[in-house]
C-alpha cells in the first residue's frame, strides 16, 4: 500500500496527492493473505503486462487513444486532493466541431490465470476504471459513460471484456462516496502534520548539553539541510542516538523531509533509538514513531504459515485492517512491536502486513538495514521504481554496514543443490528437470577448471542464460500452482536464490565484483558471485534519500569506511571527542606475546593465561576476556584454570538462544565475593551492543589483533584492493579487525563513573598501521610485559581506590 503525499506549495494550499491506483486499492482492498498463490517476479510481470497492453492499444483502431493522462482536484477549506492517474484507453466519439458526446473508458489488466472463467471484474480494478470515467464524464459534461474492463491471460493472450454503461448522476454518487470515505484518511494525514510542525517549533534538546554535543547536534542538522552525506565517529558517552534524532526530528519540523529511516542491526541500538523517540514525545513531540521488527519475530502463530486455511490472523485480514491502522495511528505515538502485536490480536490481522501499512503514516521507522538497503526486502511501498523521497537516513553502529553490504549484495550457486531440485522436479515438469540438468552441465565445466582452492572467473554468460530459463520455467509452474510436496520450501528457497544470482549478475559492476568458485568445507562446488565493494549499490539506495549520516563508535580510518559505504567524494566527515576522563581506565598494549598462528603453543598459551591471572588479581571484580576464535579460547581457558586461581569462569558457548545469551549477561549483575572471567569471542554476541555499567565490568582483556581468518574470500579481496591503488592488506585484515578489538574494548567505559582496565595483549599493537586504527582518545596507551604488568595494575588501582 502506497499512502498520498502531502505537500503544500509555497504561498497555496496544502494539496495531498493520490494515484488512483492507489486510492482504490487502499480504500477497497479485501480477502486473505495466501502465500501458496505462486512466487512471480514484479518485474517480470509488469513488462509482460506492459507487452500486452500495447499489443492490445494498437489493435484497437485509430479512435482509440492510449495511455490518457487525467487528473481531478477536490478542495476542502484547509487542503486539496488531487487525484491524478492514466487511462489505459479512452474512445471519444465526437462532432465536427469537437463536441464530445459520448465517451468509453478501456482498463486493460493482464493477467497470469485463466480470464475466460471470470464472472465479474475484480472490485478494485472496477473501481480504477470508474475513477477514470468519471473524470471525462465530468470534464465533457456527458450525461453517461461506458466503462470496459479488458481483460487478458498473459500466458494464452485470450481475451475476455465486461461492458457498464452509468449515467452521470450515478457515477458522480460512487466516486463522491469514495473521496468522502478517504477524507477521513486526509483529514488525519493533513491536521496531524499541522500538529507536528507545531509541536517541533517549541521542542528543546531534552538534556543539558554534554561537551561537544551541541555541535554535533548542529553538524547534523547542517548535513540535512544541505542534502549530504555525513560519516561520524562519536565514542560512547557522547549521546549520539538523541544528538542525531534530534535535529532529523526538527528538520520534520522545517519541512526538510517527511520521514526519518534510523537503522540498526541490533535490538539495543534499536531500543535507544525507541527511548529516544518516547522521550521527544514525552515532551510535546506530536509525530507517529514505528519499530519494524522481523516476520518471524511478528507471527502470533507457532509458525509462520501465511494462507487462510492454517492461519486465522491471514484469514478476511484486508476486510479489516484499515480500521486497526487508523485506530493506531491516532491512538498511538511510539509504537513498538507490543503495541502492533495487541492491536493485531484484537482485531484479528497479521501483525507483520500491519506493521508495514502502519509505516507508511509514520514520520519515524526504526528498522534493520535490509528494510533499505537489501534488494530483496527492502520497504518496496518507500522506494520501489527509483523512487526519491525527502528521506533521512540515519544508519547507527555503521561499521557493521560493510559486512552487511556484502552479504546483501552477494549470492552463491552450488552444483550439488541444482542436482537436489533436480530429483525433486523429476515428477513435476520434464522441462524443468532439462533445465537444471542444462544449468548442472555447466557448472561440471566450471568445477573442472577450478582447482583446490580458488578460481577466478571472467565471465559466466552460458551460465546466466541457463539460468535465465530456469528462473522463467520455475515461474510458469508457480503460476499454475504447481507443487513440490513435501520440498516445497526447499525448492522455493533455491528458486529465491537463483532469482537473486541472475538480479545480481546482470546489475553487478565488475570495478566492485568478483565471481570465482572453490569447494566448501563439505566437498560441495560452489559459484560465488561477491560483492567487494558495495559503495556503488548503496549509493543507488542513498540517492533515494535527502541525507544520510554514518555513525559508530568505530569508524576509524575514515576514508576506509567512505570508500565502501558511499561512492561520492562530497561528503562530511567529524570526529567527536571522547567525554570520559582517561584517567579513570588504564590502556594497555602487551608486546611480549601474540595470537599469529605461526607462533600458537604451549608457550605462547601459558604467557597469555599468565596476563590474566596478574590482571584479574589485581583487583576483585568482573573482566571478559575476547579471543579470535573458540578453539584459541578453549586453550587459553585451560592454561589459566591449571593455575587454580578462586574465580568463577563463564564461556560463551556457540549458537546461544536467547535465554542463554540473557543468563550470561545476568552473572554481571551477581553479588559475589570472588572475581569472575568471562571467555567471549571476538567480534561475537558480547563484544558490542552491551551495556555493563556501574562497576559490573572493571577488565576488558583483548586476546590478538582480531584480524580475519585468512581464506579464498579475504585474499580475492586483498587482490581487489591492492589492484585498486589502496593497501589491500589493511582494506581485507588490518581495518575489519581492528574494529573488533575497539568494539570489545569499549565494552568497559560506557559511564562517567566507569573505572577499569583494558589490556591488548599482541604485540602487533607496536606497530604503526596498527596504531593508526586507534581512538584519538587512546593516545595515553602503555606498552607493557607479562613481568612488568603487575606494577602498572597495582599503581592504577592504588591511584584509583
Amino acid at each position: 500500500m502506497k499512502v498520498a503525499r502531502l505537500v503544500t506549495p509555497e504561498g497555496e494550499k496544502a494539496q495531498i496527492n493520490i494515484s488512483v491506483r492507489n486510492l482504490v486499492e487502499f480504500l477497497l482492498r479485501e480477502g486473505d493473505i495466501d502465500d501458496r498463490k505462486g512466487s512471480v517476479d514484479p518485474f517480470e510481470a509488469m513488462q509482460e503486462g506492459s507487452r500486452i497492453h500495447r499489443k492490445i492499444q494498437n489493435s484497437m483502431g485509430p479512435f482509440y487513444r492510449a495511455e490518457v493522462p487525467l487528473k481531478y482536484q477536490v478542495e476542502y477549506d484547509d487542503y486539496i486532493i488531487g487525484l491524478e492517474g492514466r487511462a489505459d484507453g479512452v474512445v471519444l466519439d465526437m462532432d465536427e466541431d469537437g463536441t464530445v458526446w459520448s465517451a468509453t473508458v478501456d482498463e486493460i489488466k493482464g493477467m497470469y490465470m485463466d480470464v475466460m472463467t471470470f464472472e465479474k471484474p475484480v472490485l478494485v480494478h472496477e473501481a480504477q476504471a470508474k475513477c477514470y470515467a468519471y473524470m471525462i464524464a465530468n470534464e465533457y459534461n456527458l450525461p453517461e459513460i461506458d466503462v470496459q474492463m479488458t481483460y487478458v491471460s498473459l500466458e494464452t493472450e485470450e481475451i475476455k471484456r465486461f461492458n457498464q454503461t452509468y449515467s452521470f448522476d450515478e457515477i458522480e454518487e460512487w466516486f463522491l462516496t469514495i473521496i468522502n470515505i478517504f477524507k477521513k484518511w486526509a483529514d488525519f494525514q493533513y491536521y496531524h502534520k499541522q500538529e507536528v510542525l507545531e509541536s517541533v517549533q517549541g521542542l528543546e534538546f531534552p538534556y543539558e548539553y554534554r561537551d561537544g554535543q551541541k555541535k554535533l547536534v548542529s553538524d547534523v542538522y547542517r548535513s540535512i539541510y544541505r542534502r549530504k552525506i555525513l560519516f561520524m565517529q562519536a565514542p560512547t558517552g557522547t549521546g549520539k542516538t538523541i544528538a542525531n534524532v534530534f535535529p532529523a526530528v526538527m528538520a520534520l519540523g522545517q519541512n526538510l523531509a517527511e520521514r526519518v529511516f534510523y537503522l540498526t542491526a541490533k535490538t539495543a541500538t534499536a531500543l535507544a533509538a525507541r527511548d529516544a523517540y518516547s522521550l521527544l514525545s514525552q515532551n510535546g513531540y506530536e509525530g507517529r514513531t514505528i519499530m519494524l521488527t522481523a516476520k518471524e519475530k511478528m507471527c502470533l502463530c507457532d509458525e509462520a504459515d501465511c494462507n487462510p486455511d492454517n492461519c486465522p490472523y491471514a484469514r478476511g485480514h484486508f476486510d479489516r485492517v484499515n480500521d486497526v491502522i487508523y485506530e493506531i495511528i491516532t491512538k498511538e505515538t511510539v509504537i513498538t512491536r507490543d503495541v502492533v502485536l495487541g492491536y493485531a490480536e484484537e482485531y484479528v490481522v497479521c501483525p507483520f502486513e500491519l506493521a508495514l501499512d502502519v509505516s507508511t503514516w509514520c514520520e519515524g521507522i526504526i528498522c534493520d538495514y535490509n528494510y533499505v538497503f537489501d534488494p530483496n526486502v527492502y520497504l518496496k511501498r518507500f522506494f520501489a521504481e527509483g523512487r526519491n523521497g525527502e528521506h533521512i537516513f540515519l544508519i547507527d553502529e555503521a561499521h557493521n554496514m560493510v559486512d552487511r553490504a556484502r552479504e546483501m549484495y552477494s549470492e552463491t550457486l552450488i552444483k550439488e543443490e541444482i542436482l537436489s531440485i533436480k530429483r525433486y522436479a523429476k515428477p513435476v515438469s520434464k522441462k524443468l528437470v532439462n533445465a537444471l540438468e542444462k544449468c548442472n552441465r555447466i557448472m561440471l565445466e566450471y568445477k573442472r577448471e577450478c582447482d583446490r582452492d580458488i578460481t577466478v572467473l571472467s565471465d559466466i554468460d552460458m551460465l546466466l542464460n541457463a539460468c535465465d530459463n530456469l528462473q522463467m520455467i520455475f515461474e510458469q509452474l508457480f503460476k499454475k500452482e504447481v507443487k513440490f510436496g513435501i520440498y516445497q520450501d526447499e525448492v522455493l528457497d533455491f528458486y529465491f536464490r537463483l532469482r537473486n544470482f541472475t538480479a545480481l549478475a546482470y546489475q553487478q559492476d565488475p570495478d566492485h565484483y568478483r565471481i570465482y568458485c572453490d569447494f566448501d568445507d563439505d566437498k560441495n562446488f560452489n559459484l560465488h558471485l561477491y560483492c567487494i565493494d558495495p559503495s556503488a549499490q548503496l549509493q543507488q539506495r542513498l540517492a533515494m534519500a535527502r541525507a544520510t549520516v554514518y555513525f559508530s563508535a568505530t569508524l576509524l580510518p575514515i576514508d576506509y569506511y567512505k570508500d565502501l559505504l558511499c561512492n561520492i567524494t562530497d561528503v562530511y566527515a567529524i570526529y567527536v571527542d571522547s567525554v570520559f576522563d582517561q584517567q579513570n581506565r588504564l590502556l594497555l598494549l602487551g608486546t611480549d606475546v601474540t595470537s599469529k598462528y605461526t607462533r600458537r603453543g604451549e608457550d605462547e598459551y601459558v604467557k597469555f593465561a599468565r596476563y590474566i591471572q596478574t590482571i584479574v588479581n589485581a583487583k576483585q571484580g568482573n573482566y571478559m576476556v575476547f579471543g579470535p576464535s573458540y578453539k584459541f579460547l578453549e586453550d587459553i581457558h585451560e592454561k589459566y584454570q591449571a593455575f587454580g586461581d578462586d574465580v568463577e569462569i563463564i564461556i560463551q558457548q556457540q549458537n546461544m538462544t536467547e535465554q542463554e545469551r540473557e543468563d550470561f549477561l545476568l552473572e554481571f549483575e551477581k553479588k559475589r565475593e570472588k572475581s569472575m572471567v568471562a571467555f567471549c569471542t571476538l567480534g561475537g554476541i558480547f563484544s558490542e551492543g552491551i551495556d555493563l555499567v556501574g562497576g559490573k565490568l572493571i577488565g576488558s582483556i583483548i586476546l590478538g589483533a582480531g584480524l580475519p581468518q585468512v581464506g579464498n574470500e579475504r585474499k580475492l579481496m586483498s587482490d581487489f584492493f591492492d589492484d585498486e591503488g589502496k593497501n589491500g592488506f589493511e582494506y581485507a585484515y588490518l581495518y575489519p579487525g581492528m574494529n573488533k578489538v575497539i568494539q570489545a574494548a569499549g565494552r568497559l567505559i560506557r559511564t562517567k563513573d566507569d573505572v577499569g582496565v583494558i589490556a591488548l595483549l599482541d604485540e602487533r599493537f607496536r606497530f604503526g598501521s596498527y596504531r593508526k586504527t586507534f581512538p584519538r582518545e587512546w593516545n595515553d596507551a602503555e606498552f607493557t610485559t607479562v613481568d612488568e604488568v603487575s606494577l602498572k595494575l597495582t599503581n592504577f588501582w592504588k591511584k584509583k581506590d
